[in-house]
């Protein structure tokens, strides 16, 4: 009653494959976790652009038609328009004037560009001011 104790070259083999499966598999999901995590990163940071221009954009300097553009950060790009906005219920002789500002954001290069874009309607002054 000799019998060898051990595993043998098959199964080393299968145990090894099973081993080398599973271990690409944490690998990928890891790896994809941390490139979601970096993609919501770079989400946040142009939306942070993006409200902080907004908020800056008629008070700093009047509220006037045209645009403006920048860089941050040598990664993202933005544009600031401000147009007169138009309602077509509103009175002619409204004491409000209302200009529509946009906000965009973009970043990446052009096969994974992104883009975050905000907008907003703000009270320029009075008619009777001009």
């Amino acid at each position: 009653m000799n019998k060898n104790k051990g595993f043998s070259l098959l199964e080393i083999l299968v145990a090894f494959t099973i081993m080398a499966i599973s271990l690409g598999i944490v690998l990928k999901i890891f790896s994809s976790g941390v490139n979601t995590a970096v993609i919501s990163e770079d989400y946040i940071i142009a939306t942070q652009i993006a409200e902080s221009l907004m908020a800056k954009t008629g008070v700093e300097e009047p509220l006037a038609v045209g645009q403006s553009s920048g860089t941050d950060n040598d990664k993202y790009q933005w544009l600031v328009k401000v147009e007169n906005y138009t309602n077509p219920e509103s009175e002619e002789d409204a004491e409000i004037e209302l200009m529509t500002v946009q906000v965009t954001v973009k970043w990446g290069d052009e096969q994974n560009a992104r883009t975050v874009e905000l907008n907003t309607v703000k009270v320029s002054h009075s008619k009777d001011d001009k």
